[in-house]
């Protein structure tokens, strides 16, 4: 099913081969999911006369919570094909299984394979994985076994402890780092506590995964300063999902993710399931191609995106996904005023005086949000509180309750048993 440098294509191209694939997959569903047969009988869906892509708009989209309540009818093998079980990380609820086959498998490495090629990567680069590679991680794994088809080396460091991933720079000397961008903020302090000088490493490329580096306008924000700043480095954004079993991955433009035609059909949604125009807000509504074990049609990932759709000056005709602006179940009410968690970490993450944080969300009798922030600061005092509800009333129009911890409370908060990656927001409301 792969189409050697079909993101080169016209358009047009793309979206014949797009739509072959789409057809193709809504009959593998209509023959094994139990649960795509049920939808499309509880929607009085006729498989077999879907005819174009237009078509695709008369089955409802699908959502996280049928995934959750229904997770094996959405099997479509026997479990005895199953070569690996994945699980989501459970931050929007219950952890869902995505059962994966051989198959699904070489799908994933290649995903991974063409993502690292879009970064520029090379069989001659060596790859420092700064990330979880257990707990059912499908990233940890799929970066593992891209890196090996891309040709190059790799270095499995895990996540955290600065001073261990330090030492296996200098001695290893790798070319490209895979790691959340807050924990690459990290590196840096231990680095200018310990007088060592970051441009002088053999570190050139940064693949920044889990967090937004980018404003919309696809300027570095506060993150993204922060590290090309003090490091010259290059940066390169990804956007993935357990669920889509593929990537988002910039190329050096850095001008959006792009889409991989070969393993995903993408539409952006409005509240009414109607597609938006490039440039509006939409929720990321996807339908896996090439996917054996759980195939997934017209998902809505609950991420709201914007896209653009114009040729990258990379030669990619693909259309391009801007950062995530924020989760649709995770939009805050606060006191007039509507804003996504990431706007706030970004705010967070740009005051001197703040050194981590934890923003954690209740429900009150007015049907809106009450927000209190859990923050560990460089110095306690009369005068940093009022430098930071001064810089929140500035910036929000409103102060959320601030409550002041020790940093080892907030860390240990941030990563709780089990964890796969730091918990920055806590989501209490009913």
């Amino acid at each position: 099913m792969y189409i050697p440098d079909i993101e080169l294509q016209p358009a047009a191209a793309i979206r014949q081969f797009q739509e072959r694939e789409v057809l193709r997959q809504i009959g593998y569903l209509a023959q094994f999911s139990p649960f795509y047969k049920s939808w499309f009988a509880r929607h009085n869906i006729v498989p077999g006369s879907m005819q174009s892509l237009e078509d695709l708009t008369k089955i409802p989209p699908v959502t996280k919570d049928e995934l959750q309540e229904r997770n094996w009818e959405f099997l479509c093998v026997d479990k005895r094909k199953i070569a690996e079980y994945t699980t989501t990380s459970g931050t929007m609820g219950r952890p869902v299984v995505m059962a994966l086959t051989d198959r699904d498998l070489q799908r994933l490495a290649y995903n991974e394979y063409i993502s690292f090629c879009c970064a520029d990567g090379t069989d001659k680069d060596v790859y420092q994985l700064m990330l979880t590679l257990d707990r059912q991680f499908m990233a940890g794994m799929a970066y593992y076994t891209g890196i090996r088809k891309l040709g190059a080396g790799v270095l499995r460091v895990g996540p955290g402890v600065p001073s261990m991933q330090w030492e296996n720079i200098q001695r290893i000397q790798p070319t490209t780092i895979v790691a959340v961008p807050s924990f690459i903020i990290k590196l840096l302090a231990y680095a200018q506590e310990h007088g060592m000088d970051v441009n002088a490493s053999s570190v050139k490329k940064a693949i920044c995964i889990g967090e937004n580096i980018r404003n919309q306008d696809f300027t570095y924000n506060v993150l993204g300063k922060k590290i090309t700043d003090t490091w010259n480095i290059q940066l390169y954004s990804t956007y993935a999902s357990t669920e889509m079993q593929a990537a988002f991955t910039e190329c050096k433009a850095g001008v959006g993710g792009h889409h991989h035609p070969e393993l995903l059909y993408v539409e952006l949604l409005d509240e009414h399931d109607q597609p938006v125009a490039p440039g509006q807000d939409g929720e990321v509504t996807i339908t896996t191609l090439g996917v054996e074990g759980m195939p997934l049609l017209r998902y809505k990932t609950g991420d709201i995106c914007r896209y653009e759709n114009t040729p990258c000056t990379c030669g990619r005709h693909t259309l391009r996904l801007s950062p995530v602006i924020g989760r649709k179940k995770q939009m805050l009410k606060y006191k007039g005023t509507t804003l996504y968690p990431p706007a706030l970490f970004d705010l967070l993450a740009d005051m001197q005086e703040v050194k981590e944080f934890i923003v954690e969300v209740f429900s009150n009798d007015l049907g809106t949000d009450d927000i209190t922030l859990h923050l560990a600061v460089v110095t306690e005092s009369e005068d940093t509180d009022r430098r930071i509800r001064s810089y929140l009333q500035g910036k929000l129009r409103v102060i959320p309750e601030i409550q002041y911890h020790p940093m080892s409370e907030i860390m240990k908060r941030q990563f709780p048993e089990g964890s796969r990656k730091p918990v920055k927001f806590v989501d209490n409301r009913k």
